[in-house]
């Protein structure tokens, strides 16, 4: 990963002393639409400190194409209807990139208004670029040639960590407990799926489902999971969702169970997991904090500056590929760029990605992590816990690479 990081720095450095240049200088405001307010203010109000920190720290210093970033952001109070509106804002502030990443459901309103008016605005056309909403149908079913999604999807995930939980003997009974929208739904779905072919001998002992970023109090879910025998819980959860659940069970002293994660490194999760946790939470992700290389510095250099750790890496895949989109075609115009960013392949901070073209989905490696004390090799923590998400596994690209049914409609 360290000559993954160098490669990405040689061409950035290559592209510039090429003279691929038409923009240099040029300021591109990308369009931020996320929570800042409600049960999940701290996630986005993380995302963007790492979106303003990367581009200032990092990507405005130097990148392939010598344009500036610059974040506008927006307050969608993880709301669908707010998401459009302020998506409608943008646009007519003359923004032509957006970014968005928690939740399906505002994810899938900036695309179906993108749909709509790409098609009636020729010259005018917005792109999309997605870095944590993971719903599989953003890239199948509900595909669009106007979003690109830079992060896992929940069935990719979800592969990943159950080809790792199958060789785990202990595992014999299952809870699940989600989140009841479109993410959780499909996590729950996948999981029971996947583990069925690759471990028929588990059994689902409990199946939840509880309103988004409205529960307080999970205490009552946690006894669900102890009166059920379970070894074993598989959560989706993120943000708030999953910080109190977990709070809930290290309350009731569930210290006997292992929690499978996909968002355990997000914000207010590691102060809730705390040393009692250690050895018993796993997360999937394509990174971890103790990643080398450039990466390696923005993540120490964001602790030092905000207090905080910059957990949504795939924000450098934003810049990352958005720089060498415009080096490669000498423009910022999201037309010329989009048809440059389909089947691109670049290196990022994880090793060398592909941007799948049949649906816009990323493909990367992803790692299997568990919760336990930092050291060693992996010496930052996590929230100034003394504890960090130490990988065990990665699987590369191909292993959780999953078949996609989108049908893309590109314009003519």
């Amino acid at each position: 990963m360290q000559r993954a990081i160098k490669a990405v720095a040689a061409s950035i450095i290559l592209a510039s002393a090429c003279g691929v240049s038409a923009q240099k200088g040029q300021t591109v405001k990308i369009a931020w639409i996320d929570p800042l307010s409600g049960l999940m203010a701290a996630t986005g109000t993380n995302q963007l400190q790492s979106y303003q920190f990367m581009a200032e720290e990092f990507f405005n210093k130097k990148n392939a194409a010598g344009v500036k970033f610059e974040i506008i952001a927006v307050d969608n109070k993880l709301s669908p209807q707010e998401t459009t509106s302020a998506l409608r804002s943008a646009i007519d502030q003359g923004m032509r990139y957006v970014v968005q990443g928690n939740g399906s459901g505002p994810a899938l309103a900036i695309i179906d208004a993108l749909e709509k008016h790409n098609a009636r605005n020729p010259g005018k056309e917005v792109l999309y670029l997605n870095y944590a909403a993971v719903d599989p149908d953003l890239t199948n079913s509900r595909c669009s040639y106007w979003h690109f999604r830079l992060d896992a999807d929940t069935s990719m995930k979800m592969e990943a960590l159950t080809t790792y939980m199958k060789d785990m003997p202990g595992i014999q009974k299952i809870y699940l407990i989600n989140q009841n929208y479109s993410h959780g739904q499909q996590v729950s779905k996948f999981a029971k799926e996947m583990m069925k072919n690759k471990r028929p001998d588990v059994q689902f002992v409990g199946d939840d489902l509880h309103p988004l970023a409205q529960v307080r109090d999970f205490a009552p879910y946690i006894a669900k999971i102890k009166q059920s025998g379970a070894d074993t819980v598989i959560t989706g959860n993120w943000g708030s969702d999953l910080a109190l659940l977990i709070k809930a069970a290290n309350d009731a002293g569930l210290n006997h169970v292992a929690f499978y994660t996909y968002y355990a490194a997000s914000v207010g999760s590691p102060t809730a997991l705390g040393a009692t946790a250690a050895g018993r939470v796993y997360t999937v992700n394509y990174g971890h904090l103790n990643l080398p290389g450039e990466i390696n510095k923005l993540v120490l250099g964001y602790k030092k500056k905000f207090a905080g750790d910059m957990t949504t890496s795939a924000i450098y895949h934003v810049f990352a590929m958005l720089a060498e989109g415009f080096a490669r075609t000498g423009s910022t115009d999201p037309v010329k760029v989009a048809a440059v960013l389909e089947g691109m392949k670049f290196n990022s901070f994880n090793g060398e990605v592909e941007m799948r073209k049949a649906d816009h989905q990323i493909q990367q490696g992803l790692f299997i992590s568990k919760w336990d004390k930092a050291g060693g090799k992996f010496p930052i923590d996590y929230e100034n816990t003394g504890y960090a998400f130490i990988p065990v596994k990665y699987y590369a690209p191909y292993v959780a690479s999953t078949p996609t049914s989108c049908q893309m409609k590109r314009p003519t």
